[in-house]
């Protein structure tokens, strides 16, 4: 993957950000409330003051969590009337402090965690913007995509007119090119085949442009990568020219990489421009099938982008009600408004596993299982303070309290794992037939038969066998790194605690889809 939110150096980073601009198209701006608190630690003094300085350490980083806690708990609420924790000076203590693996009281400390959270979950229905809402809040993005797209092609295309130089390069501003390695390879190619796709309807030259006919959404760490590898390369099948693009939850809003900032939002058109080489192939298929009175064009494109499903951060900082405790639009109701028929395939994993794996992907230091646990009881602690007063979906999508944490107690992605939620809101604007849901532990196990669902879904062609076996047996992609394998597993009370607050998102999620594999109970 590109990036994902959460690493810990982007985290930190993230804190000096830059005071967001005015972005135009109806968008404003919100400050967190939170102040910049992390100064420089001068270590030590004489020897013989070597006590005194060990007082003033533990006072600093004491004052720090305390200070960080508060501040935290102000976000969560995002207004002024305070903020939404009157904690003890043993709950701020325990925040700071390392959790106490041996000790039974930390063990029934947990547990009394996750029962107050799952007497708390309550799954609440979404109220659906509406398409003049849409168009108000994002209206270039249905300028430029039309409504009905060309009846003899499979995949979703239409002509555009084109009205730039036919000399300069099409390509000299698309910001993906600043950043994508794949897509600057890809770009010396796409910029020599540009011409010569040009369509001309009299004298005005016209581009075939192209959405996806379908979205890998999700979820990070559950095995999207691999089924991308092994999808692209069934002969139908055209990918961006650049895996994860992120257009839809962060490029469209200037998020590159929270190490670097905010930017400029990419343009519709620079995501567009990632079809272009399926856009290519498409039209080269129906112009030979033209030759030769064939009118089918069986080509289809997708996007691959693991945050699609899950990651609406952006909506707080960008949106005119930005100051409520729920994204008031969500990814899935701007991509169903201009393409209402398109599929989603997601891939799901046990999320305690999920989870663990996760925290070994990032690039922190000192990783050990012991850590692992300390972050997961931060968590779950902050989960609690958040459902105190507010409902489990805007606990869910208010994700600025990890923005504002320190690294030392950066809390893991819990959020990302409760599936049921996000998938909730995806069928409030998707039917059950547009999303494919799969199970990595079924994939391991048995790649023909998942990657044969996949063919089906997308209504894909057969395949020769040897083309089946190259797609098939292949080695998997992504596999954990052996730095990472080396750590073992997690600590079997993690684990237990994890299975504990996980099982009613599990519960429901399986009902939701009707199949019990989705419990993940262990046997």
């Amino acid at each position: 993957m590109n990036y994902e939110y959460g690493t810990a150096r982007e985290m930190e980073d993230y804190k000096r950000r830059p005071t967001l601009p005015s972005l135009g198209n109806g968008w404003t701006t919100q400050s967190t409330p939170v102040e910049d608190c992390r100064d420089a630690h001068q270590p030590g003094g004489p020897r013989t003051l070597r006590a005194l300085c060990k007082v003033k350490v533990f006072s600093c980083l004491f004052g720090l969590a305390t200070v960080f806690f508060v501040m935290a708990s102000y976000i969560l609420t995002r207004e002024q009337r305070g903020p939404i924790l009157t904690a003890s000076l043993h709950n701020l203590v325990s925040l700071a402090r390392p959790a106490n693996l041996s000790s039974g009281a930390d063990y029934a400390e947990l547990q009394e965690v996750v029962r107050t959270i799952v007497a708390k979950v309550a799954f609440e229905q979404r109220e659906v913007p509406d398409l003049p809402e849409l168009k108000e809040r994002e209206p270039h993005i249905f300028s430029v995509i039309p409504r009905q797209f060309l009846p003899y092609l499979k995949n979703p295309c239409w002509y555009e007119d084109y009205t730039g130089n036919t000399t300069a390069d099409p390509y000299e501003r698309n910001l993906y090119l600043l950043y994508s390695k794949r897509f600057q390879a890809m770009y010396k190619h796409l910029h020599a085949a540009f011409l010569e796709h040009l369509h001309r309807r009299g004298n005005a030259p016209q581009r075939l442009r192209c959405l996806p006919y379908f979205y890998i959404i999700g979820q990070p760490k559950c095995g999207t990568t691999d089924l991308y590898d092994r999808l692209r390369l069934h002969p139908q099948v055209q990918f961006t020219t650049m895996k994860e693009p992120h257009w839809w939850t962060r490029k469209r809003f200037g998020i590159i990489r929270l190490n670097e900032g905010l930017r400029n939002p990419y343009p519709l058109e620079d995501y567009l421009d990632l079809f272009d080489q399926a856009a290519y192939q498409i039209q080269d298929q129906f112009l030979d099938n033209s030759s030769r009175r064939k009118t089918r064009v069986d080509i289809i494109a997708g996007e691959a982008s693991a945050s699609t499903m899950w990651d609406n951060n952006a909506w707080i900082y960008f949106y005119d009600n930005g100051t409520g405790v729920e994204p008031p639009y969500l990814v899935q109701d701007f991509i169903h408004a201009v393409q209402p028929n398109a599929k989603f395939i997601v891939m799901l994993r046990d999320p305690v596993e999920r989870l663990y794996s996760d925290y070994l992907y990032f690039g922190m230091a000192n990783k050990t299982v012991q850590d692992f646990h300390e972050r997961v009881s931060e968590s779950l602690q902050l989960f609690e303070t958040c459902l105190a007063q507010r409902s489990m979906r805007s606990c869910v999508y208010n994700t600025t309290l990890n923005n504002v944490m320190p690294v030392s107690v950066l809390p893991v992605r819990l959020h990302v794992g409760l599936y049921v939620v996000y998938l909730l809101d995806w069928l409030s604007v998707f039917s059950r037939e547009q999303i494919l849901v799969l199970r990595l532990e079924d994939h391991a196990a048995n790649r023909k038969h998942t990657m044969h669902r996949v063919f089906d879904f997308l209504h894909l062609g057969p395949l020769t066998q040897q083309k089946e076996a190259d797609i098939t047996k292949s080695p998997a992609s992504n596999a954990r790194r052996p730095a990472n394998r080396s750590l073992g597993p997690m600590l079997p009370i993690t684990k237990e605690i994890l299975q504990s607050f996980y099982e009613p998102f599990n519960q429901k999620l399986a009902a939701v889809l009707s199949e019990p594999a989705f419990l993940w109970t262990q046997l």
